[in-house]
């Protein structure tokens, strides 16, 4: 039987990415910004598709369906209301945005067409469809309860599916200017950070606050049983500008915090409002989903499933009894969602297994690191799989900082054990070393635990395995002081739960840390500098490492020792 080949694309607003499907299955993916080093790059991902292709060993000719992560029409109709509601406050932005529209954003298909030389037939769904498909589809779930939440698509902010076999049924939805994402969103810029970038600082930043602020949220939001809300129009201008907020929220918060402006108990005690407000609102959407689709399963998506927080809250507190998140839950994973959408319903092909890893993007083989190396006259020493192990869980064991290049990269917003920084996480002060030395971002960002699976139980208060990194949950209170560089102040952390069969490089270096400390954890971070996306390539890492506190970096079998870096060639096979 000939092989169906579908691309999902999405592009044009923030983290843009291609997915190539081969009879369904995901055979590669990647985000733009890997391939520009632009952070959050929305274009067209012409790199990445490059890669998709290559990586297939086909050609755009041989791909049956492209499909696009929304329709465009839909979102342009909500624009030219929301500047004709808002007129003449809006003309600026009206005229700042229309040529982008009318050059780029309404004439995607024929873009394709265009710059891929691609023949066949282009399919556009709807934003948050993409997203319920994204999840649903990659859950394993054959039925189950769906919620997307971000901050707009088309018209749409968030939606509540139910998802049965290859269907998805869309029950309720919550419409612009309403929106939990933008909430989020507009806070994050009032207290100095960037929008579509810095929430998960915000989050990190609300374990420091006090409950100080919840009468002026009351003002700001109105939230219904269902978990849909009411924005208080009067203090946002993002319906009619490119600012999030106006005067009238500074007169109700405070002023606002300009960028490089130190951080106050009061700007904590925000966050830890505006946290807690998204924690009850989606709490309350997931309790009225669970009451309307009586499922037992339940599927999340869009951006603000990727606050952690609040999804280690709906674990506790939800009644749902199995949940999946999409580990690429932002725009990028909406790639993934179209391309699944028309293999399982429209073309009602056989549902696959569940996603069990997040490994789609470039790899680079032990050949191709080693002519890097040679080529650029950097020192290294090649050390076979066991012994490489035991160097490195013994470097991190001795306070080293690791960078650590492995396999195929990551697809979405976390590094997962292919390209890391890795360190221990018992020392007490390692945090502020990887925060200030090699990360260059502020001091109260906490760092994950990534610990073996078997293990996770007894460090952490779990109910369910946590392979993506996407929950948070309690460190136990007699493991904190042994795990003082990954236990937040609140003691929680983000953790990473680690079995073999995902990742069976990094369990063995897990294990072979274990031995050593006694400790089955390693802190794990993404391979990036604040403001970069993570690496890619050999070359992004040596610039990462070379530029960087970080003292070793390993890619494949080869190590590079920091201080040798500037000295000639030595390839040593031990």
């Amino acid at each position: 039987m000939k092989d169906t080949y579908i691309f999902g694309i999405s592009c044009f607003y923030h983290d843009s990415a291609a997915c190539l499907l081969k009879n369904g299955n995901i055979i590669a993916a990647a985000q733009e910004e890997r391939f520009t080093r632009i952070k959050h790059d929305n274009s067209l991902p012409i790199n990445s598709i490059n890669f998709c292709l290559k990586y297939a060993n086909i050609k755009i000719s041989n791909i049956n369906y492209i499909g696009f992560y929304e329709k465009p029409i839909l979102k342009f109709d909500r624009i030219l209301s929301t500047f004709t509601k808002t007129y003449p406050k809006s003309l600026n932005s009206f005229c700042n945005a229309i040529p982008s529209w009318l050059t780029q954003k309404l004439r995607v298909r024929n873009t394709i067409r265009k710059k891929l030389n691609y023949k066949n037939e282009i399919i556009f769904i709807k934003h948050h469809l993409s997203h319920a498909s994204s999840t649903f589809f990659s859950s394993g779930f054959n039925e189950s309860a769906i919620i997307t939440i971000d901050g707009v698509g088309e018209w749409d902010t968030a939606t509540i599916s139910i998802g049965n076999k290859n269907n998805i049924k869309i029950l309720h939805e919550m419409h612009f200017p309403n929106s939990v994402g933008l909430l989020y969103s507009t806070i994050t810029s009032y207290l100095g950070f960037r929008v579509n970038n810095d929430e998960y600082k915000v989050m990190g930043l609300a374990a420091y606050g006090e409950p100080k602020y919840e009468k002026e949220f009351k003002k700001i939001v109105k939230i219904n049983d269902d978990g849909s809300i009411k924005l208080n129009m009067k203090y946002f201008s993002f319906e009619d500008s490119k600012r999030m907020f106006n005067i009238k929220l500074e007169k109700l918060l405070g002023k606002k915090r300009l960028y490089k402006e130190p951080i106050t108990q009061r700007h904590k005690d925000i966050a830890y409002a505006l946290q807690k407000i998204t924690e009850k609102i989606v709490l309350k959407m997931v309790n009225f989903s669970h009451k309307e689709t009586n499922s037992k399963n339940l599927c999340l998506a869009g951006g603000v499933a990727l606050n952690s927080v609040s999804n280690g809250n709906i674990e506790q507190n939800s009644k749902f009894k199995n949940i999946f998140i999409q580990p690429a839950s932002s725009d990028s994973g909406g790639a993934i969602g179209v391309a699944q959408y028309i293999h399982h319903s429209i073309l009602k092909n056989e549902r696959k297994n569940k996603m069990d890893h997040i490994f789609f993007g470039p790899d680079y083989k032990s050949k191709n690191i080693r002519q890097f190396l040679i080529k650029n006259n950097i020192k290294y020493v090649e050390y076979k799989k066991k012994k490489l192990l035991e160097k490195t869980a013994s470097l991190i064991w001795n306070n080293n900082v690791i960078g650590w290049f492995q396999g195929r990269m990551e697809f979405g917003p976390r590094a997962l054990g292919n390209r890391s920084i890795l360190a221990n996480p018992s020392n007490p002060k390692m945090k502020d070393i990887i925060n200030k030395k090699v990360k260059h971002r502020e001091s109260f960002r906490p760092f994950a635990p990534a610990c073996l699976l078997n293990k996770a139980k007894d460090y952490f208060d779990i109910k369910t395995e946590s392979p993506f990194m996407l929950k948070i949950c309690t460190v136990k209170s007699n493991k904190r002081k042994i795990l003082p560089s990954i236990t937040h102040i609140d003691g929680t952390a983000r953790l990473q739960t680690v079995k073999k069969s995902n990742n069976e490089k990094f369990y063995d270096l897990i294990v072979q840390f274990e031995k050593l400390s006694k400790i089955p954890v390693l802190l794990n971070t993404s391979f990036n500098v604040m403001g970069e996306p993570i690496v890619n390539s050999p070359q992004d890492a040596y610039d990462c490492f070379k530029n960087t506190g970080i003292d070793y970096l390993i890619m494949e079998n080869f190590i590079i020792e920091k201080n040798q870096i500037n000295n000639y060639n030595n390839n040593n096979n031990k």
